[in-house]
């Protein structure tokens, strides 16, 4: 069954995320015990992804795996997983989906996963401590110049992150305007694009392709006028508990430019 807010709670003690950032949310909420499953892709916490069963990719989950761990609760989200698996998923077990584009649907999806899993007082207090900080850098970004900036999620083809993506909400926060608002979600463009958008900064992200300084090297040769940083994309695309580190990231960003 594919829960909504109107579901009767109830206690669930084998967990299986399908989703990196919300995996280290629970291992933030003290769900060491009941998480029996993750993916491939939930490399945080360490401990965890050395000694959880993997059920897979987010994108190509082993239903044979997950149903030989008997869960009594999956939690998924609408942009990372498959819509076909999950709802194969709901025929037999409770699924949590959740919808995160912004911060705003981070704080909603931090409070549910608090209730979900009895864990409301500590979900409140990194929900405090996150819109705390993020209040903060946007005093300081509000007060500076914006940045035309372009952010490199993908090569071949080169794709980014346009508007209506929790990345383009963190970098506003940055102090950027996404030359790519324009456009919806993860768009393909070409590096003439990025010329005739008047970008100033391109971000290349480490995930989820992994850009090195041979890949900012490349672009450099064909835009030698725009400022290329390489940077870290959890940082921008984990939405949960990263969130905290986040803020300190992004601070050091602002002080530097």
């Amino acid at each position: 069954m594919i829960l909504s807010s109107t579901t009767p709670q109830r206690k669930y003690s084998r967990i299986i995320s399908l989703v990196p950032s919300q995996t280290e949310l629970l291992f933030y909420l003290d769900q060491e015990d009941e998480v029996i499953g993750i993916t491939k892709f939930c490399i945080h916490p360490s401990p965890w992804f050395r000694n959880k069963v993997r059920i897979g990719g987010t994108k190509n989950i082993n239903i044979n795996k997950i149903h030989s761990l008997f869960p009594d609760l999956i939690i998924a989200n609408k942009e990372e997983n498959v819509r076909e698996q999950i709802e194969e998923l709901a025929i037999n077990y409770d699924v949590w989906i959740t919808d995160v584009n912004d911060l705003t649907g981070a704080i909603s999806m931090i409070n549910d996963i608090g209730k979900l899993t009895g864990k409301v007082t500590k979900a409140s207090a990194l929900v405090s401590e996150i819109n705390a900080g993020f209040k903060k850098l946007k005093e300081i970004s509000s007060s500076r110049e914006k940045i035309d900036a372009a952010y490199f999620i993908w090569k071949d083809p080169y794709m980014v992150a346009a508007r209506n993506t929790f990345i383009d909400d963190m970098m506003h926060y940055c102090g950027m305007d996404n030359v790519f608002s324009d456009r919806n979600r993860y768009p393909q463009i070409t590096l003439e694009d990025i010329r005739n958008k008047k970008a100033s900064l391109i971000l290349l992200s480490s995930e989820p392709f992994p850009f090195t300084e041979k890949h900012k090297k490349e672009i450099r040769q064909q835009l030698p006028e725009i400022e290329i940083e390489l940077v870290d994309g959890e940082m921008f695309s984990w939405y949960g508990s990263r969130l905290l580190k986040s803020i300190d990231y992004f601070h050091s960003f602002l002080v530097k430019k």
